[in-house]
């Protein structure tokens, strides 16, 4: 890592991307050193929220889900590593749906774990078999602990696991399977653990960010407060400073789920 700690932040979408670099209040890299264009028409933005003491944080709108965001976040990472200057941690960032009871609207959450909550398949008894249990991989990545401390002592943030799903929950049945099966789960969004395979595979830590903006459950576009969940995220970055570096010698690491073995109820 360099003197200066990078910090590859990766959102799905552009006004996610906005929220994040809004934190600098102006302060970012100006001219061509500011923004980086990677294959495929990636833009990267460079801002210095803590000014020239902070970290820099480099902002990548890699695309909804997590096969866009992992291939976006592989793409700076081997950009970066080519150019002799590598990541010292990768950031998954953007609003997402709170686990009602557990995350309320506005609230920001942290990664403990990053879960893929549905790669897998259906059992025959109507259950959920993860790849761990079909033998064929992992669904889940940590966060280092130490950094989940700082970042939730910076932010006032939740901690707990956010899930990644491909398909955004829309009925309190699938809520309810999903709260049943994945018991410290706070939010789910479709990007985390994507970023957090390509991360694990260049050895470079992880975390995932959340602002509130609905429910999981129902999809009742009327009760949504995304612009409201984009200025807590904006306030999250504004926030964390120095928190932002990573413990040394953490990288991403897929583990075993834990969800029955850890418990039920959520911290601050």
């Amino acid at each position: 890592m360099t003197a200066t700690p990078r910090v590859l932040v990766v959102t799905a979408v552009p006004a996610e991307a906005d929220a994040v670099t809004a934190c600098a209040g102006g302060a970012g890299v100006q001219g061509p050193a500011g923004e980086l264009v990677l294959p495929a028409g990636l833009r990267v933005r460079r801002v210095l929220p803590g000014g020239a003491s902070g970290p820099v944080l480099d902002v990548l709108a890699a695309g909804v889900g997590p096969a866009a965001a992992g291939a976006g976040t592989a793409t700076a990472l081997t950009a970066a590593a080519l150019a002799g200057d590598p990541y010292g941690l990768v950031v998954s960032a953007g609003i997402a749906g709170g686990f009602p009871g557990r995350a309320p609207l506005g609230a920001v959450v942290v990664s403990e774990a990053l879960v893929a909550a549905d790669l897998g398949a259906q059992a025959l008894d109507g259950g959920f078999l993860s790849v761990t249990d079909l033998g064929f991989g992992h669904t889940v990545h940590r966060a280092p602990e130490g950094l989940v401390r700082a970042v939730a002592a910076a932010t006032g943030a939740l901690t707990g696991d956010v899930l990644t799903v491909a398909t955004a929950t829309g009925t309190a049945a699938r809520a309810a399977e999903l709260a049943g099966r994945h018991p410290r789960a706070l939010a789910e969004a479709m990007e985390g653990f994507g970023v957090a395979e390509a991360a694990a595979a260049h050895g470079v830590p992880v975390l995932e960010l959340r602002a509130v903006s609905n429910a999981v459950g129902p999809r009742d576009r009327a009760a949504w407060r995304i612009g409201d969940a984009l200025a807590a995220l904006t306030e999250a970055f504004r926030a964390l400073g120095p928190a932002l570096v990573p413990e040394p010698n953490q990288p991403a690491q897929p583990t075993q789920p834990t969800q029955s073995t850890r418990p039920t109820e959520v911290t601050r």
